[in-house]
């Protein structure tokens, strides 16, 4: 059942241009589940202002520490580049593993309430590590803050990122100007090298990540065997329902 009723305002498009959600096409259990999550903020993926980006599956890592890493990155760098070149003044990007609980959604008007009135360039809508009791806090440019799955930019931001991470594309593993990397950690070398630009995160969070078989990370043995991996989706959906209802 929805958890905003129809016809009340997006939360989402009411505060961002373009809103992308990752997402590789095979993986339709997540493209569902996020379906789902959109509706309950009253969200619709139209094809337009919200739409799912296909993500991408690289053949191999290409210095990355994994195939999944490096097309995380590619993925979000591919979004990142088409909403720069449509010229938008900001671009919300989920990962299709994104999940709003009953408490997230309590308290995602008033951060991003406080978002449209604050000078913003980027926005973490998921970082659990801070837990500041405030609807939005800034982040320093050389805090690093994990986790990519509810992240904003701004029009000024995108025109930098995009050729930031481009150029990281083209480094050795290791280089002390930034080589391949898992894209939370990209974003958080350019915002250190960026300290002009302004980042605010929601604090606490409006959003965190579901629990399902990663594309990123080698799978553990549960979800390689054929006869543990139903148990195991069943299990996740167990820890899914309980966390989303909290």
């Amino acid at each position: 059942m929805p958890r905003v009723q129809p016809g009340s305002s997006d939360l989402l498009s009411d505060t961002f241009a373009m809103v992308r959600i990752i997402n590789l096409p095979h993986r339709t259990d997540r493209r569902t589940a996020a379906v789902a999550m959109l509706r309950d903020v009253g969200a619709v993926a139209d094809g337009r202002t919200i739409a799912f980006f296909d993500a991408i599956r690289p053949d191999d890592a290409a210095g990355f520490p994994t195939i999944g890493t490096r097309g995380c990155y590619l993925s979000h760098l591919g979004a990142l580049r088409s909403a720069r070149d449509a010229g938008v003044d900001s671009l919300l990007l989920l990962e299709d593993d994104v999940a709003f609980s009953r408490s997230e959604i309590a308290r995602m008007p008033a951060a991003l309430a406080a978002l449209r009135g604050a000078p913003w360039d980027m926005f973490y809508g998921g970082s659990p590590a801070r837990a500041i009791a405030t609807p939005l806090s800034p982040v320093a440019s050389d805090e690093p803050l994990l986790l990519a799955h509810y992240i904003a930019f701004s029009k000024r931001t995108l025109e930098r990122l995009v050729p930031y991470l481009e150029a990281i594309l083209d480094r050795p593993p290791g280089s002390p100007e930034g080589g391949p990397m898992h894209v939370d950690g990209a974003y958080s070398w350019f915002r250190a090298a960026h300290p002009d630009l302004r980042a605010f995160a929601a604090t606490p969070h409006i959003a965190h990540q579901q629990s399902s078989r990663t594309d990123i990370h080698d799978l553990g043995a549960s979800d390689k065997s054929t006869m543990l991996r139903p148990f195991l989706q069943v299990a996740r959906a167990i820890k899914n329902g309980l966390r989303n209802r909290s």
